[in-house]
Order: structure tokens, then sequence, then C-alpha cells
């Protein structure tokens, strides 16, 4: 295979987290939806990871431990609150294993736009790019 072409095929930087997030999702322990992160330093080395999912030890959404989990799309509030929801979102289980003094000018990969809480815990940690 000529340089050329191994290098045209070569992923970018975020197109790579992306894709990282995206296998990391696959552990995600919910119903409903799959989501991924990964915190990638400025010199481009990982620093965590992150799914959404219940907390170590707690019930489990997917052994059908979740009431939430449990309703179909039907049966949920119009304006879904997510009260009874047990799981954690993936930024905030990437955040809460990164050691916090890597956070700052870091970037992070999340396979869904965060929502309005997490974008808020994001900017707060001094995390400045977010790539979905």
């Amino acid at each position: 295979m000529d340089v050329e072409r191994r290098t045209a095929d070569r992923p970018s930087w975020d197109e790579y987290f992306l894709g990282l997030a995206l296998a990391v999702s696959r552990r995600a322990d919910c119903r409903r939806s799959q989501v991924g992160a990964v915190i990638a330093s400025s010199d481009h080395r990982i620093i965590s990871t992150g799914y959404n999912g219940s907390p170590p030890g707690a019930v489990s959404c997917l052994a059908g431990e979740s009431p939430r989990g449990l309703l179909a799309y039907s049966e949920l509030p119009a304006l879904s609150s997510y009260d009874t929801c047990i799981a954690l979102h993936a930024e905030r289980n990437a955040i809460l294993y990164a050691p916090r003094e890597r956070l700052d000018g870091a970037s992070i990969y999340v396979t869904r736009e965060p929502c309005p809480g997490c974008r808020a815990l994001i900017d707060a940690v001094g995390i400045t790019r977010v790539i979905w």
C-alpha cells in the first residue's frame, strides 16, 4: 500500500475520537439510548471515557430495574421528565472519572448533542471543545 493511500484513509483526530465515543456507547446501560463520550487532551491523548447508565452497583436499566425504562414512549409525559431516570449521562461519567487537573482546555467527543445540564458541567470544568 502506498503512502498517499494510507494518508487519505487515515481519519482526522475528530473522526478518530468520535469513532471511539461510538464504541464506548455500546457499553451503555439504557433501554432508550446509548451515548458515549471521550475526553481528549490538546495533544490528542485520551483522558477519560464514559457512557450513560446507572452508577456502579446500582440497579440496571437493561435488566429492567428502572421504572422509567420500562415505560413505552407513549406512556412518557409530553415534556419527558428525567426524575425517575436512574442513569447518569455519558458526559458526566467521563468527567467524574477524569483527573480534574487535566480537563482545562480539553475536548469532549459525544455521540449526541449534550443536554443543557451536561453543557453547563462541561463549561464549568474547563473543557473548551465539544464535538458531536
